[in-house]
């Protein structure tokens, strides 16, 4: 039997609602017949964005979107998706399918998407191939709201109050893609264009304390997996000028970078191997946190996963630069798993962005054509909202541990590798956390990572008065149950039943490969 001591008077601080963040970039169709089809289209659209994908995300309550990549945002110049749609440069996406980049979705476009959804905007800006002039002339056109000559475009492009833009990265991945950059290098690029990215006194803040001010929080391109090098580095030398560090980091079943696994056809080792590896996000965290106390004890930089996911072979007969795969209940586990270590890493993370919002990677949204799916991983994201911006309580868990005997054979190539490391054949079965929300209720979310294994759990309440639990649960009997266009709901959340309370005592069966969050009042 599993068990669980829920201490809901102890405060572990915070979970930042960014946690729930997602990505987008110009990549295959996530931002063009993804998010945006434009105002002549025939798909129901609001100012050219899918209406279907926009109420989907509402009920998501996104907090923050990142934009415009990724390893497009090193080749992107923001002047050229600005202005007149028809006089907009048209530029080839080297990164992803060699298609044409028409810039139809630009500055404008992105801002108006995020405040129709109801997400901030985190800004991922050009180091790689731009100019600090360029970085520093895009903050200004953001942020400013005095006279100047960026201000008065932004006027003349429709636009003549600023947006409030908090979060703003400086490159990306420049290890790889953004440059391939020595960590020093980088770190001493990252302090000289962090300078110009300047915090501009904004008329709304007059009266404002300045600690309720808004500043940029200036993220500097952080490691790729267990580069703790780059840490070390970039956190001695740029740590002192930075607000946030990023860290990516994708869960890769296959043993080559050109052979990933299918995100649909895979038995239960490619299960096994798949929860092994979110779980090792765990591990990532942990270290890279290390590194960042010896430079920065009182944890005022900010750990920001903000690439993370299941990265597999693209759905045969796709373009393979376009990234596309399908979602299936492997997915939902991935991101429960995820989900969890992060908010119980907050003392260190502030935010997760996962890997991406619609038709890439591990999206929530699948569309083609006016049809829309979402994904398992959607409903995961929609269950676990509940502990945005709540207060995380202690949780002490024993469990058994889930494990298999699995060989690796180590010979993957690429940016984002793997373990290189010998065989990781166990975790535990369960991972779990717990909040207190503002209206005082309690959420406790779990996930029973076994393929097979159902789990007898015993959750012992203390510090909380529990009169009445309730609960939701995503699963399915098969592994790789997914939505699609046919079968748009072949697995949703359900109520989870088999509850019983008393004297705070909780008990229940956990299925196996399950997703759960009970809410005690």
């Amino acid at each position: 039997m599993a068990k669980l001591i829920v201490n809901a008077d102890i405060s572990k601080g915070k979970i930042n609602k960014e946690i729930y963040g997602q990505f987008s970039e110009h990549l295959g169709r996530c931002i063009y017949g993804g998010l945006y089809v434009g105002e002549d289209s025939e798909i129901p659209n609001i100012r050219g964005m899918r209406l279907d994908v926009v109420e989907a995300l509402k009920k998501l309550k996104v907090p923050v979107l990142r934009w415009p990549g990724g390893c497009f945002a090193d080749e992107y110049h923001w002047k050229d998706g600005i202005g007149p749609k028809e006089t907009r440069k048209r530029m080839v996406n080297t990164n992803w399918g060699g298609v044409v980049e028409d810039n139809s979705f630009g500055t404008h476009e992105f801002l108006d998407f995020c405040e129709i959804i109801g997400a901030d905007p985190y800004i991922n800006a050009n180091l790689g191939s731009g100019t600090v002039q360029e970085m520093m002339e895009w903050v200004e056109y953001l942020t400013f709201d005095g006279e100047s000559p960026m201000t008065k475009l932004r006027a003349e492009n429709g636009h003549p109050e600023p947006w409030n833009i908090k979060w703003f990265g400086i490159g990306n991945e420049n290890w790889g893609c953004g440059g391939n950059m020595t960590p020093e290098y980088y770190a001493n690029e990252y302090r000289r264009y962090s300078v110009f990215c300047k915090d501009y006194y904004r008329e709304a803040d007059k009266d404002k304390p300045k600690e309720e001010q808004r500043k940029l929080f200036r993220i500097a391109g952080g490691p790729n997996i267990d580069d703790y090098k780059w840490t070390e580095e970039v956190m001695k030398i740029a740590g002192p000028h930075a607000h946030g560090l990023s860290l990516h980091y994708y869960t890769v079943p296959g043993d080559k970078w050109e052979e990933k696994g299918s995100a649909t056809d895979f038995d239960e080792r490619d299960w096994f191997i798949t929860m092994r590896k979110a779980y090792r996000l765990k591990e990532l965290i942990d270290k890279h946190s290390t590194i960042m106390d010896k430079y920065d004890p009182k944890k005022r930089v900010a750990l920001l996963v903000d690439e993370y996911g299941t990265w597999f072979d693209v759905e045969p007969g796709t373009n393979p630069g376009f990234l596309y795969q399908q979602n299936t209940l492997r997915d939902a586990l991935v991101a429960g798993i995820s989900l969890c270590i992060l908010m119980n890493s907050n003392d260190r993370v502030k935010m997760g962005c996962i890997a991406q919002m619609v038709n890439v990677l591990q999206a929530m949204i699948l569309t083609e054509g006016d049809k829309m799916v979402l994904t398992p991983t959607y409903h995961v994201f929609e269950m676990f909202n509940v502990h945005q911006d709540a207060t995380r309580v202690s949780l002490d868990i024993e469990c058994d541990e889930y494990s298999m005997d699995v060989k690796y054979e180590n010979t993957h190539q690429g940016p984002h590798r793997p373990d290189d490391r010998k065989a990781m054949k166990t975790m535990p079965q369960i991972l779990s956390t717990a909040s207190v929300d503002a209206n005082g209720a309690l959420h406790i979310s779990l996930c029973n990572a076994s393929h097979i294994d159902d789990a007898e759990l015993c959750l012992d309440i203390r510090g909380y008065n529990a009169s009445s639990v309730s609960g939701r649960i995503l699963t399915a009997d098969a592994l790789n149950t997914m939505n699609d266009f046919d079968q748009p709901d072949a697995i949703v959340p359900n109520e989870f039943t088999g509850l019983t309370l008393k004297d705070g005592k909780l008990s229940c069966v956990l299925p196996a490969k399950s997703v759960v969050v009970l809410e005690v009042k």
